[in-house]
C-alpha cells in the first residue's frame, strides 16, 4: 500500500472516530439485498429525524472503535454494513431502523452503542420501542397541565352554579 493510500485511510479512521465520539447512538446494520428504493426511504426517514447513515468499511469501522473505545463493538463489524450515527436523539436511529426493518426483512439490526455503551441487538430494540423524546415531553406537558385543568373546571362549575342561585 502507498503512503498516500494510509494517509487517506488513517484519516477516515479518524473521522469515524470522532463521528463515533460525537455520537449519542450509533445502530449498524447490515443492508444487503434491500432494493434501491428502499436505502432512499429508509435514508431519507433517518435524515428526517437528524440522523446520518453511512457505508463504511469494516477494518475502517473496527480501527474507529477501537479508537473511540468501543472496541467492543468490532464482532458486528462482518459483511456489508452501514451505521446510522445521531448526535441528538438517543432513541431516533433504533426506532427507525427496527420499524423499517418490519417492512424490509433485508434490513437486519446487526448491533451498536447507545449513550457511550455498546449496546446488545436485544437493548437495541428495547430502545425502538421506546416512545421519542418529543412523545416524552407531550405527555410530561399533558401530566403539568391536568392539575391546572381541573381546578379551571371546578372554579367554572362553581361559578355557573353561583349564576344559577343568584337567578
Amino acid at each position: 500500500m502507498s503512503k498516500e493510500t494510509v494517509a487517506v485511510k488513517a484519516k477516515e479512521v479518524e473521522e469515524v472516530a470522532e463521528q463515533l465520539k460525537a455520537a449519542v447512538s450509533a445502530i449498524v446494520v447490515d443492508y444487503r439485498g434491500l432494493t434501491v428504493e428502499q436505502v432512499t426511504d429508509l435514508r431519507k426517514q433517518l435524515r428526517e429525524a437528524g440522523v446520518k447513515m453511512r457505508v463504511i468499511k469494516n477494518k475502517i469501522m473496527v480501527r474507529a472503535a477501537e479508537k473511540a473505545g468501543y472496541a467492543d463493538l468490532n464482532d458486528v463489524f462482518s459483511g456489508p454494513t452501514a451505521v446510522a450515527f445521531s448526535n441528538e436523539d438517543a432513541i431516533a436511529p433504533a426506532k427507525i431502523l427496527a420499524n423499517f426493518a418490519k417492512t424490509a426483512d433485508a434490513l437486519e439490526l446487526k448491533g451498536g452503542m447507545v449513550e457511550g455503551k455498546v449496546a446488545t441487538l436485544e437493548e437495541i430494540q428495547e430502545y425502538a420501542t421506546m416512545p421519542s423524546r418529543e412523545e416524552l415531553l407531550a405527555t410530561i406537558a399533558n401530566l403539568l397541565q391536568a392539575p391546572v385543568r381541573n381546578v379551571a373546571y371546578a372554579v367554572k362549575a362553581v361559578a355557573e352554579k353561583g349564576d344559577e342561585d343568584a337567578a
